[in-house]
């Protein structure tokens, strides 16, 4: 009897220490065990045209999961009765679902994992069929799926998120933590077969999905942009090129075309070396389009005038000891700077930049936006290459003055004859107009307030000397009927990418229109194309893209008559 009593007290003592003192730590220990925890992802904002036109958006995703240790106890029920059980029956129903053969997915569900992805990214619809058989441990987290609906129109500018959903190239990358959103958590009380307890413990915070980024790009604008340049491409044997178009008075950017545009949803389909935009990352030199910085900062130091004469002849020789060549032999002529602008002599240029000093030619190089990123708002953009006046050789310190020596990316470029068109303002170039927050609350891009590089009247009068070069000059080819066009044309010698030797040519038109009251400054750049005159390959696509920037914008045609300088003497 003794011993029974010692017994049931040596219990009782283990059951009041099991209750009582150890009671608490036990039920914590085993609620742990039924908890499960995970991410809510945060729905990633759209990408938007200036219209509202979804460049970028997210399709709502399932990845599919097992616990292996659960799908075994699951029974097939049709009209309450048994017909099928465990692994065998889940995989039978499953398999035509999920597109695969049973016996695979029979083997996938084999094992002790406690969650086991048999299926990922499937639609909405797929993981409601899956979800009807109510198949035990089978679970779902919900995901997205980036998706571009208008394949590779504005493609390298959009950019694409790679697999963890993070941006990795064009407005996707550079605004990703505005696109992302914040992630929220969940932790639920599961029962024995992993089905969550309604009235179990449960602690949840809720995603906030990312804003939408509204971009400047007008759709149609970024369309005819694209088509341009890649015909031009075609047509010129070029080996790439950019058609961009920008509102001169904002410096948002209407269009960024450019040649072999990848998808964003299939990049297999294309070459990883062409996944940025190439109108920021690379550079060359801008050649006879530096020539409206030559002239600009000529007229406000006031060394000449657009009148002022000079004999050019077609080959020139320096202070120094330069010689300095034009495109094409010629009897010595008496041209104005007018003239000189308009014909795109080297050596008349020359002759007016020994009126500047070096110091005072970098300045407004500078200026003008040389040597420094625009900002424009996308990736991988390249400040160019402006030397410091200390590092100019004898040859340098002239061939600036026409475009060589320095280099520039296409935004630079367009940036330069937009700050001629604005009255001598230099706008911010971006590509984003606003941010939309998912209540609908507008948050405009904030830029750079304009900074004046040069006076109104002096860069009304370069606008008119541009002028002369589509009526009078090498950018015939650029004109458009009803409509006065400014702007210049560009040759630059470049290296050849195999042999190093300077045998290949960029050439480019860059010019603004309507003349007489600016709305858009358009950059036609081609890389390397057979026939090497800007005037002659780049022109008639400014033209063309162009008229229908004018066009689409609504501006009217008018016979207003230009401003116009002689250009002999």
């Amino acid at each position: 009897m003794a011993g029974v009593l010692a017994v049931l007290v040596g219990f009782t003592g283990r059951l009041v220490s099991i209750q009582i003192i150890q009671g608490p730590e036990l039920a914590a220990a085993a609620l742990e065990q039924r908890l499960v925890s995970g991410t809510i992802p945060a729905g990633r904002g759209d990408i938007l045209d200036a219209d509202g036109n979804v460049l970028a958006t997210s399709g709502e995703r399932y990845h599919i999961k097992a616990d292996l240790t659960l799908v075994p106890t699951w029974k097939h029920v049709v009209d309450r009765e048994i017909v099928g059980t465990g692994i065998e029956a889940a995989a039978e129903v499953l398999a035509p679902i999920l597109g695969v053969k049973p016996t695979e997915l029979a083997a996938d569900l084999v094992g002790t994992s406690r969650g086991k992805y048999i299926a990922k990214n499937v639609l909405p619809d797929t993981w409601q069929a899956v979800k009807a058989f109510n198949i035990t441990g089978i679970a779902a987290e919900r995901t997205s799926v980036r998706e571009y609906p208008n394949g590779t129109t504005a493609g390298n500018i959009i950019g694409f998120v790679n697999a963890e959903g993070v941006g990795s190239a064009g407005v996707e990358q550079t605004f990703d933590e505005a696109l992302r959103g914040t992630p929220g958590s969940y932790e639920v009380e599961t029962g024995l077969r992993g089905h969550q307890i309604p009235t179990g413990e449960q602690e949840r915070t809720e995603a906030q999905p990312g804003q939408d980024v509204r971009l400047t790009l007008s759709g149609d604008l970024q369309w005819k942009a694209q088509d341009a340049i890649q015909a031009a491409k075609r047509k010129t044997g070029a080996t790439y090129g950019f058609a961009i178009v920008s509102d001169v008075k904002t410096g948002a950017v209407l269009a960024l075309g450019e040649t072999d545009t990848v998808n964003p949803g299939d990049l297999s389909s294309s070459d990883p070396s062409t996944w940025g935009s190439r109108a920021v990352s690379n550079v060359f030199e801008p050649g006879s389009t530096a020539k409206v910085i030559t002239m600009a900062a000529a007229l406000e130091t006031g060394v000449v005038t657009p009148t002022s004469k000079f004999e050019v002849p077609d080959a020139y020789v320096t202070s120094n000891n330069q010689t300095i060549r034009d495109s094409h032999e010629h009897p010595v002529q008496k041209m104005t700077v007018a003239g000189i602008f308009a014909e795109s002599s080297n050596t008349g240029t020359v002759q007016i930049g020994e009126k500047i000093p070096k110091q005072v030619r970098y300045d407004y190089l500078s200026k003008f936006g040389f040597g420094k990123r625009t900002g424009v708002g996308l990736p991988g953009e390249s400040p160019g290459i402006l030397h410091p006046v200390e590092k100019w050789d004898g040859r340098t310190q002239w061939n600036v003055l026409f475009g060589q020596g320095v280099s520039v990316n296409a935004i630079q470029a367009n940036e330069v004859f937009a700050t001629i068109a604005n009255g001598g303002l230099r706008a911010q170039p971006h590509i984003v107009k606003e941010y939309v927050a998912p209540d609908g609350t507008v948050t405009p891009y904030e830029v750079d307030e304009p900074v004046r590089v040069v006076s109104e009247k002096t860069a009304d009068t370069v606008l008119a000397m541009m002028e002369s070069v589509v009526s009078d000059g090498t950018g015939s080819l650029a004109a458009i009927p009803g409509y006065r066009v400014a702007g210049k044309t560009g040759t630059a010698q470049a290296a050849n990418p195999h042999t190093g030797k300077l045998d290949h040519f960029v050439a480019s038109f860059n010019g603004v229109a309507p003349a007489d009251d600016p709305r858009v400054a358009v950059s036609v750049v081609l890389y390397y194309p057979e026939l090497q005159y800007g005037g002659v390959v780049a022109a008639p696509v400014f033209s063309d893209v162009t008229a229908f920037a004018l066009q689409h914008l609504g501006v009217e045609p008018n016979d207003s008559k230009p401003k116009t300088f002689p250009l002999e003497w």
